[in-house]
């Protein structure tokens, strides 16, 4: 699938229908869900649906009951990877179905390929339509189950793959028995004889054995039997375990050997040379692949994988690709293969999508194995690093945010890979074009933040969080900012750079972060005073008085604690107030602005600044007025809310103008500047009321009525514009810099 267009329309039908099942169904009286009778599927869209379901961890005992009815939904390309459901949930779903192929691969240990087999071998017919099964990393049989002769009554089986199961000589005894089976894998299996494999000699054309661990043949005994498979087009005899045994250099040097052949597989296998493998394949032009990962061949022009013949291994890129492609599955070759790659992306200066989706195919493939996470997660920096990601689909980069989030979460003590991790997301393209689960981040940011000091990687940490923390809802943020440990150390850090007098991108980014972690959470608003912020911004404002950027930051926390009521009493500090009279006047009115919002904020419930003396507090409120009247328009947008709702109350402030003024300077002016969005959040909040109510109001200051005009006219044209009534906008969430 190509990841640049959009997800195809049956796969997002079929995720939905998958995850809103109930809304489709009838529950049973057993607990199962049945199809509601109108609905059939046809049969190709069955075969997806179970796929999906499977795929996206919703098969269970459960949901797998709607596939009971074989007229609304018949199966005959059965996918039940990793599902969890039980023998009997699964004879009474899947085994009334004329099925061609089942694909149980590493289904819960509770459903044993005994219990799969004696289900499919409960039906003449399905008996005699199964052609292909796979049933890799399977458990072969319950504890209180003898180990038996199974397979044989599946006469009509053509293809059959038990990879990573603990099956044995009899097992490969009884599967030869089978009639009609071409193909067999038998990859990391228990089988210590081959000999059994001469009763397909007349019709296998696939054999995979992949690392074999217990075979105990002699080199010579396994080329016996190999050597009498005439028809056998592929085979596969690669080991990323043992390298001592020379099976592979003796096969490709003896003549005549398995004539047929046009795939082979050595990866693995040391001994191996260019010159044998040549000799190997012009012998059989009908060659086209070779597998060479981890050997000392491929490096010839002959062996380059750009033709025909296609080669796994690690002289150039595209074998490497072919490897990834190839082994997906393979742990140990995945990991090499991924070793390999990361050499190679170091240098590449274009965007490679179709590489980063082989990564990610390994990331998921083997998600709790260290070494593959640790090559990947290098190899996703340097595939997206700079402007690389901006030529990567949204899609791909999603899925590997994801993947990388996974990593982070599985692994949350191994340093590198947390770095890894944390350079790939530090991508403006990620962090504000890509969705994934941005609360997660930020958890798992948040963690490794307070539990490294590495400089570098602070820096990025909590440039990650400050960005993360302003995409989030407000029950989110409140939620993240509420966990006392992450509040302490930012303020840790604050406390570090203050100190060292060092403004640098890590202050501004802890500023930002602590700024949106405030906003509508009085929990962690409180964390804030409780632990010493108010008295620690006040040291940052004393020590950096000529840096605005700063300042603004400081300001604009300082606005979020003077909205809780209950701590005005804690911002009525002489110090502090001196410091907001002062910085009033600023010639930067994004400065002035976010001292307007405290002493307005502070005023606004009959608190606060009602409590001081009344010189000083007039000659504040009269300050306030006259610094807000002032203001000129600025060139671009210096602030963005959530919601207009904590402006109303002040609104609604007649005794002191100066703090309608400033509310209603701050509605004009992101309205001016982001008609499309404010305007739309205005009127859906109630907000044109409340200004008709303020401009109509024998009480209101003129400087405020001139102000609710103005924004009233943005709405009348907002509304003539786009024919929006009051009531019907969509508010939008926030974003602070």
């Amino acid at each position: 699938m190509d990841e640049a267009s959009p997800p195809p329309l049956t796969d997002l039908c079929l995720s939905l229908v998958s995850s809103k099942l109930e809304l489709f169904c009838v529950k049973q009286a057993d607990g199962s869900l049945c199809l509601r009778e109108s609905l059939v599927f046809p049969q190709e869209l069955a075969d997806q649906l179970l796929c999906k379901m499977a795929t996206e961890g919703l098969l269970n005992d459960n949901t797998v009951g709607i596939f009971r009815s074989c007229q609304q939904l018949r199966l005959r390309r059965a996918c039940i990877r990793t599902a969890r459901i039980s023998a009997e949930a699964f004879h009474r779903a899947l085994c009334l179905h004329r099925l061609l192929e089942l694909d149980a691969s590493h289904v819960n240990a509770d459903l044993t390929i005994s219990d799969i087999v004696r289900g499919l071998s409960s039906s003449k017919e399905l008996r005699e339509s199964l052609q292909r099964l796979v049933l890799n990393g399977l458990t072969m049989t319950s504890l209180e189950e003898p180990s038996r002769r199974c397979f044989g009554a599946l006469q009509g089986l053509r293809s059959l793959s038990v990879a990573h199961v603990d099956f044995y000589d009899s097992g490969l005894a009884d599967v030869c028995t089978l009639p009609r089976l071409e193909s067999l894998d038998i990859s990391s299996t228990s089988v210590t004889n081959l000999t059994p494999l001469l009763g397909l000699r007349a019709r296998l054309r696939y054999l995979t054995m992949h690392q074999l661990k217990r075979l105990e043949m002699t080199t010579a005994q396994l080329l016996a039997v190999l050597s009498q498979l005439d028809g056998l087009q592929h085979l596969d005899i690669s080991d990323d375990k043992q390298f001592t045994s020379d099976v592979a250099r003796q096969l490709l040097e003896k003549p005549g050997i398995l004539p047929a052949l046009v795939s082979l597989d050595v990866s693995g296998r040391k001994q191996v040379t260019d010159t044998a493998v040549r000799a190997f394949v012009e012998e059989r032009p009908g060659m086209t692949f070779m597998g060479l990962l981890a050997t000392d061949a491929g490096f010839s022009d002959f062996l380059s994988g750009e033709g025909t013949l296609k080669v796994t291994g690690e002289a150039n890129e595209t074998q490497i690709c072919e490897a990834l492609r190839r082994y997906s599955e393979r742990e140990g070759f995945v990991r090499e293969a991924l070793f390999h790659l990361f050499s190679l992306t170091h240098v590449m200066e274009k965007p490679r999508p179709d590489i980063l989706k082989l990564v990610a195919l390994g990331m998921r493939n083997h998600p709790t194995t260290l070494n593959v996470q640790l090559a990947a997660s290098a190899c996703v920096f340097n595939l997206t690093k700079q402007d690389l990601a901006l030529g990567m689909p949204v899609r791909l980069l999603s899925t590997i945010t994801q993947l990388l989030l996974e990593a982070m979460k599985t692994f949350p003590n191994h340093q590198q890979l947390q770095k890894n991790c944390l350079l790939s997301l530090c991508s403006d393209r990620i962090l504000q074009e890509v969705p994934f689960n941005r609360f997660e981040a930020a958890k798992l940011v948040m963690q490794w933040l307070c539990n490294h000091e590495d400089q570098n990687m602070q820096r990025m940490a909590v440039a990650i969080i400050s960005i993360l923390a302003a995409k989030l809802s407000t029950e989110q943020t409140a939620q993240l900012g509420a966990e006392l440990f992450i509040v302490k150390q930012l303020l840790h850090i604050v406390r570090q750079k203050t100190t060292q007098a060092n403004v640098d991108a890590t202050l501004k980014f802890t500023l930002s972060a602590l700024w949106n972690l405030t906003d509508e959470s009085p929990t962690t608003c409180r964390h804030f005073i409780e632990n010493q912020g108010l008295e620690l911004f006040i040291k940052v404002l004393e020590s950096f008085p000529t840096e605005s950027s700063i300042q603004q930051k400081v300001l604009g926390l300082l606005n979020n604690i003077a909205e809780v009521g209950e701590l005005h009493s804690e911002l009525m500090d002489q110090r502090f107030l001196s410091h907001i009279s002062t910085l009033l006047h600023s010639t930067e009115v994004e400065v002035s602005y976010f001292a307007a919002g405290i002493l307005a904020h502070l005023t606004s419930r009959g608190e606060g600044l009602w409590t001081l003396d009344i010189p000083l507090r007039s000659t504040l409120l009269e300050q306030l007025h006259a610094a807000i009247v002032k203001w000129p328009a600025p060139d671009c947008e210096m602030v963005a809310y959530r919601s207009f709702n904590p402006f109303f109350p002040l609104l609604e402030c007649f005794h002191t103008p100066g703090v309608q003024l400033w509310a209603a300077w701050a509605m004009q002016h992101v309205c001016s500047k982001n008609a499309g969005r404010y305007c739309s959040m205005l009127l859906d909040e109630g907000g044109l009321q409340q200004l008709e109510t303020v401009g109509s109001h024998p009480e209101t200051h003129e400087d405020v009525r001139k102000m609710t005009k103005s924004i009233l006219d943005s709405l009348q044209m907002y509304q003539a514009r786009t024919g929006q009534l009051p009531g019907h906008g969509t508010a939008l969430p926030h974003t602070r810099s």
